[in-house]
């Protein structure tokens, strides 16, 4: 009960704020009116008494002080008003899409004597929240209870159980979103934030002053009150599966692991080309069942293949995966929906590995700076690289980042001009063992795309950082012979 009376207090905390704001807009007004009820009750300053004009001058200060803070209450009012608090993207679930899923957490929130989120939405990241809908509250300030945002990972990797038992606390947080002056003090901070414009000018400039005065004043007892209102629904959902919820926060640590390299080794090398793998979330359990067989990490999972996954509490998981895949492109590649081409994994080395390593290789061909009629041959640029020219090649592949960074800012983070001339050497030398039949483009769910030699990922990387640093070819050249490629055979550029 402590922690439900810290979360009050400082919910009352924040409306006191709000409440000394109104009045301080007020009080100007409340005196102009006591000054000019006194004058015509003859009690302050009345007509013709000697001290007569002294007050009139007073009232009418006053006057002009109360109009301008009841203008500049009003301002700030329409600014709240008017603000529309910024919602996070999410795929939003109905009840007919995941009649499963509503049922379980309806269960949940009965469990604990709480009320239901009413509403479901998944997000492509790895966390769970509850977050308010948006419209005002109804006439009595009830606030509709939040929906809850459930990050997709775990619904993909998780058991049925284990995301009950995840859920719980935050479930459980249902209960502060109902208590009425938690509500009101969050609708009013809300409001605050969401009004707050730093561009504004002239009479707007003043109201956003205000706000943000207002902001400072609320912060500390805000995030007081948000962590109150955590532990309470913590303590609240201890007695629910709480044995259970330990084993599935060791889960979210490892579908984040795998969430996180799903999307830089895998997924970012097929956005570059426009098109995003339509199904990220089955990627995320193909990665860590490969990576717990690697690094054993994940021990226990066979275990936990007989358990139900939670992903059977959707009713159309591919076309629900799909639609988050797609929002995860959106939202961390910053590409709207219509330059996107969708992309099964079954394509992925066709259309993702092996077109993007043509790409470079042609990038690494204009470096060179050769006719576009040249025949681009790997013993062409291993005389480059032998003859000590890789600093010039690496300025110049940077400064082809650097202007396509121009035209499209949504790129990767900026890399040496060495770690790119690698990067080239080592896809034109798969593009080359891909045409001379030897090699095949492959996709790792962990790092994304490889080169397959005789059905098994070949290792470059040691024999082309010495070609490119040192100018020893002679590893990258014995790799070659190895592999049947022919030093003096044009590499096709496309695809």
């Amino acid at each position: 009960m402590a922690a439900v009376d810290a979360a009050r207090a400082r919910a009352q905390a924040v409306l006191r704020v709000r409440g000394r704001a109104l009045a301080a807009a007020v009080l100007p007004a409340a005196v102009a009116v006591v000054l000019i009820a006194g004058r015509f009750t003859g009690r302050i300053g009345a007509p013709g008494s000697p001290d007569a004009p002294a007050w009139d001058a007073v009232r009418w200060a006053v006057a002009a002080v109360a109009a301008l803070a009841l203008l500049t209450a009003a301002l700030v009012a329409r600014s709240h008003r008017r603000a529309v608090p910024p919602a996070t993207p999410t795929v939003p679930l109905d009840t007919s899409c995941a009649p499963e899923l509503y049922r379980l957490i309806g269960e949940l929130a009965e469990r604990l004597e709480v009320p239901a989120p009413s509403a479901i939405a998944l997000t492509p990241d790895c966390d769970s929240w509850l977050e308010e809908p948006p419209g005002p509250a109804d006439r009595h300030h009830r606030t509709p209870a939040p929906v809850l945002v459930i990050g997709s990972p775990f619904l993909w990797w998780m058991r049925a159980g284990e995301l009950r038992a995840l859920l719980a606390p935050v479930v459980a947080g249902t209960a502060a979103a109902a208590d009425p002056e938690i509500a009101a003090a969050r609708r009013f901070l809300r409001s605050l934030d969401a009004a707050i414009d730093g561009g504004r000018k002239g009479p707007a400039a003043l109201v956003d002053r205000i706000n943000r005065a207002l902001l400072a004043a609320c912060r500390e007892h805000a995030s007081e009150l948000e962590r109150a209102a955590a532990a309470w629904a913590s303590e609240h959902a201890r007695a629910v599966d709480y044995g259970l919820r330990i084993a599935a926060q060791e889960q979210v640590g490892l579908a984040y692991a795998g969430w996180d390299r799903l999307l830089t080794r895998v997924a970012l090398p097929a956005w570059r080309l426009g098109r995003h793998p339509a199904h990220l979330n089955a990627g995320v359990v193909a990665a860590l069942t490969d990576l717990s067989r690697r690094d054993r990490l994940a021990d226990g999972y066979e275990t936990r293949l007989g358990d139900r996954p939670a992903c059977d509490l959707l009713e159309e998981p591919g076309d629900i995966d799909a639609a988050v895949s797609l929002l995860a492109a959106e939202l961390l590649h910053e590409v709207p929906a219509a330059g996107w081409r969708a992309l099964d994994w079954t394509d992925y080395p066709r259309d993702v590995v092996d077109r993007g390593w043509r790409v470079q290789a042609a990038a690494l061909q204009a470096a060179l700076g050769d006719d576009r009629a040249a025949r681009p041959t790997l013993a062409r640029l291993l005389a480059r690289l032998a003859a000590g020219e890789a600093e010039q090649l690496a300025a110049a592949l940077a400064g082809q980042v650097a202007r396509a960074a121009k035209v499209a800012p949504p790129l990767p983070p900026v890399r040496s001009g060495r770690e790119l001339l690698v990067e080239h050497v080592t896809a034109t030398v798969c593009c080359a063992a891909v045409d001379a039949g030897s090699a095949t483009p492959g996709l790792d769910w962990l790092d994304g795309p490889v080169l397959l030699l005789d059905g098994r990922r070949a290792d470059l990387a040691a024999a082309v950082v010495g070609a490119v640093e040192h100018g020893e070819d002679k590893p990258l050249r014995t790799w070659l012979e190895r592999a049947g490629v022919r030093l003096e055979r044009p590499v096709r550029l496309s695809g």
